[in-house]
C-alpha cells in the first residue's frame, strides 16, 4: 500500500470517527446546562471533562479502524470494520436519546448495547492487529463507567429522564 494511500485511509477513518462524534454533538448543544439541572451521583465528574475524552476516544477510534484496514483493506476486514461502524452509529445515538431527547432508559439500553458492540470491535480489532486492539481499550473504559454514570443518573431523574 501507497504511502498516499495509507494517509489517505488514515484521514478517512479520523474523519468517520469524527463524524460520528458531530452527530451527537449536534444533539449535546445544550448538554451542560442540561446536566447540570440534573441530580448527579458524588462520583460523576464535571461537564467539562466529556469534551476532551470523547475527543481523545474519538482520534484513538479511528487510529486503531486505521490499523485494521491497513492488514488487507476494506476486502479483507470488512466484518470488524462493519462492526466498527454500527457502534460508531451506535455511539452517536446515545446522546441523542439521552440529552435531545431525555429517554433514560433507551440511552442506557443503547450505551449496554454500544457496550457490548464495543467488546466485540476489540475482539475483532485484536486479532487483526493487536495494537489496534488496545487502542479500543480506553473507549472500553470510558463507556463502562459512562454506562453506570448513565444509570445513576437516569435512576436520579426519573421525572426528566422517565
Amino acid at each position: 500500500m501507497s504511502g498516499f494511500k495509507q494517509t489517505m485511509g488514515l484521514i478517512g477513518w479520523l474523519l468517520l470517527s469524527f463524524a460520528a462524534a458531530t452527530i451527537g454533538a449536534l444533539a449535546s448543544v445544550q448538554a451542560a446546562s442540561f446536566y447540570q439541572q440534573l441530580a448527579q451521583p458524588s462520583w460523576a465528574p464535571p461537564s467539562s471533562v466529556f469534551g476532551p475524552v470523547w475527543s481523545l476516544l474519538y482520534a484513538l477510534m479511528g487510529m486503531a479502524a486505521w490499523l485494521v484496514w491497513r492488514e488487507g483493506g476494506w476486502r479483507r476486514q470488512r466484518g470488524v470494520l462493519s462492526l466498527f461502524v454500527i457502534q460508531l452509529a451506535v455511539n452517536a445515538l446515545w446522546s441523542w436519546l439521552f440529552f435531545a431527547w431525555h429517554h433514560g432508559a433507551l440511552a442506557f439500553a443503547d450505551i449496554v448495547l454500544l457496550w457490548l458492540l464495543i467488546v466485540a470491535t476489540v475482539i475483532g480489532f485484536r486479532r487483526a492487529r493487536p495494537l489496534a486492539g488496545a487502542l479500543l481499550l480506553p473507549y472500553l473504559c470510558w463507556v463502562s463507567f459512562a454506562s453506570a454514570l448513565n444509570f445513576a443518573v437516569w435512576h436520579l431523574n426519573p421525572q426528566i429522564l422517565g
